[in-house]
């Protein structure tokens, strides 16, 4: 394997590492879908520390959208799960299948 080959892949894991330091991954279960196709609305595992405000800029920098609203709750399990409300110009089916949850 090319040394150049491997050095980019460490580059890019770096990259996304570093621009997705708030995020840290969409959640895909029976309530997620629902919402998705109902509400507009993703979740996403997010960091314990992250700001509302955080978590809208950061989404809406990596996936070039609209967010038009933020909650967040810390669940039983102690981890804290966003609820991303994008705008009706951006469904969130399009985005789930771009992450791969559809």
């Amino acid at each position: 394997m090319d040394s150049r080959f491997r050095e980019d892949i460490t580059f890019s894991k770096v990259f996304r590492k570093k621009l997705m330091q708030i995020i840290k991954n969409p959640l895909s279960t029976e309530k997620s879908i629902r919402l998705m196709e109902s509400d507009n609305t993703l979740i996403f595992e997010v960091d314990k520390k992250a700001t509302k405000e955080a978590i809208k800029n950061e989404i809406e920098s990596f996936f070039k959208v609209r967010v038009v609203a933020v909650r967040t709750r810390i669940g039983p399990d102690a981890k804290k799960r966003a609820f991303i409300k994008f705008s009706g110009e951006t469904p969130a089916i399009d985005i789930a299948t771009k992450l791969g949850l559809i």
